[in-house]
C-alpha cells in the first residue's frame, strides 16, 4: 500500500513502527486524529496474512476509534494497535514490557487498552512500564470486566429507537432476537428479561444458549434462523457484516440495535434498512459503553460517574436519528455526521495558541 497516499486521504496523524527482536515485538501503532484529546484505542494481537494486512486493519481500526470515541462526547481522539503474532503462542513479558515503553514515548499522545488477542494480564504488564494504559486490573483502580457496561449501553440504546420505531421505549412485551449470547449479549438479555421482553436466542456454543433458555425463558433458534424469527427488535451481538445481500430480505424486525461492531457488509446495506423504514441504531455508536467506561479511569475510576455517561447514549442514538430525520440520510451516515461535526467544531475552537509550561522555551532557568 502508498502509506503516505492513504494516510493523507483519511488525514492520519502519525504512524509508528515498533520493533523488539529480543523478545518478537513487531508492532505499529496507528493515531489517526487527537483534536478531541490523546488518541484511545485497544491493542489486537492477530496472526496478519501480510505485513500490509496488519497496516490495513491498525489505519481502519484506529479511524473507527475517532468516530467512535467523537459520538460518545468524549475528550479522546481515535487511534489503535496492531501485534503481529499468534496470541496463544507468541506472547512473553518482554514483548508487552518493550511494547509499553514505546507507548510511554508517545507521551501520552496515545492510551492503550486490551482487544482482540489480549487481556487484562497483557494490559498489567504494559502497565509495569507506562501509565497510558486502561482495562489494567482492578486492584491498580481500574474498573474491570467491561461486558457489563457495554450490555447496559446497549440496552439504553435499543430503548431509544425502540421509542422511534414504536412511539414508546418500553420494551415490555417486545419479542427481541439476539444473535450470539456471549459476555455482553448474555447480560443484555439480562436487562431485556427484567424489563418483561421475550427473547428468541441462537449462538455457534450450545452452553451460551442454554443458559440463556434456563435463566431467562429464553426461546433458542439455529443460527441460519435467527434472521427470519418474526421479532420487533433484532440484536447482532455477534460476528460483523451480518446485514448483507443474504440477510437483509429476510429480517423482520423494526428495529436493529445490537453489540456486534461493522454489523453493515457495505454502506449500500444500511441505506437499503433505511429504505425499508427499519430504526438502525449504529453499531459503535450504541455499544460505545465500554470504551465511555475504560476511558472513566483517566480521572480515577467512579462508577456512579462512568454509568451516568453510559445513560448518555440513549440521547446519543436520539440525536442521531434527529440528524437522520432533519438531513434525509441513514442512521449509519447521520452518526458519521455528529462526530464529523464534534470534530470540526473543536478544531475550530482550539485555533488559539496555548503555552503549556512544559513548552516553555528550553525549559529557561
Amino acid at each position: 500500500m502508498e502509506l503516505f497516499t492513504y494516510m493523507e486521504k483519511y488525514d492520519y496523524e502519525q504512524v509508528v513502527v515498533c520493533q523488539d527482536k529480543a523478545s518478537g515485538l513487531k508492532a505499529i501503532i496507528a493515531i489517526h486524529d487527537t483534536t478531541l484529546g490523546p488518541a484511545l484505542g485497544g491493542t489486537r494481537m492477530w496472526t496478519y496474512a501480510s505485513e500490509e494486512a496488519a497496516f490495513e486493519d491498525a489505519l481502519r481500526l484506529a479511524k473507527g476509534m475517532t468516530y467512535k470515541n467523537a459520538a460518545a462526547g468524549l475528550n479522546l481522539g481515535g487511534g489503535k494497535t496492531v501485534i503481529i503474532g499468534d496470541p496463544r503462542k507468541d506472547k512473553n513479558e518482554a514483548m508487552f514490557r518493550a511494547f509499553g515503553r514505546y507507548i510511554q514515548g508517545l507521551n501520552g499522545r496515545y492510551i492503550t487498552a486490551e482487544d482482540v488477542g489480549t487481556t487484562v494480564q497483557d494490559m498489567d504488564t504494559i502497565h509495569e512500564e507506562t501509565e497510558y494504559v486502561t482495562g489494567i486490573s482492578p486492584a491498580f483502580g481500574s474498573s474491570g470486566n467491561p461486558s457489563p457496561v457495554t450490555a447496559y449501553g446497549v440496552y439504553v440504546g435499543m430503548k431509544a429507537a425502540a421509542k422511534e420505531a414504536f412511539g414508546t421505549d418500553s420494551l415490555e412485551g417486545k419479542t427481541v432476537a439476539v444473535q450470539g449470547v456471549g459476555n455482553v449479549a448474555y447480560n443484555l438479555c439480562k436487562h431485556l428479561h427484567e424489563e418483561g421482553a421475550s427473547l428468541v436466542v441462537t449462538d455457534i456454543n450450545k452452553e451460551s444458549v442454554d443458559r440463556a433458555v434456563a435463566d431467562f425463558g429464553a426461546k433458542a433458534v439455529d443460527p441460519d434462523d435467527i434472521y427470519e424469527v418474526d421479532c420487533d427488535i433484532f440484536a447482532p451481538c455477534a460476528l460483523g457484516a451480518i446485514i448483507n445481500d443474504d440477510t437483509i430480505g429476510k429480517i423482520k424486525a423494526k428495529v436493529i440495535a445490537g453489540a456486534a461492531n461493522n454489523q453493515l457488509r457495505e454502506t449500500t446495506h444500511g441505506d437499503q434498512i433505511h429504505e425499508m423504514g427499519i430504526v438502525y441504531a449504529p453499531d459503535y455508536v450504541i455499544n460505545a459503553g465500554g470504551v465511555i467506561n475504560v476511558a472513566d479511569e483517566l480521572y480515577g475510576y467512579n462508577r456512579d460517574r462512568a454509568m451516568k455517561r453510559v445513560d448518555g447514549i440513549y440521547d446519543t442514538i436520539a440525536k442521531v436519528i434527529e440528524i437522520s430525520k432533519r438531513d434525509g440520510i441513514p442512521t449509519y451516515a447521520a452518526a458519521d455526521r455528529l462526530a464529523e461535526e464534534r470534530i470540526a467544531q473543536m478544531k475550530h475552537s482550539r485555533s488559539q495558541f496555548l503555552m503549556n509550561s512544559q513548552h516553555i522555551l528550553g525549559h529557561r532557568k
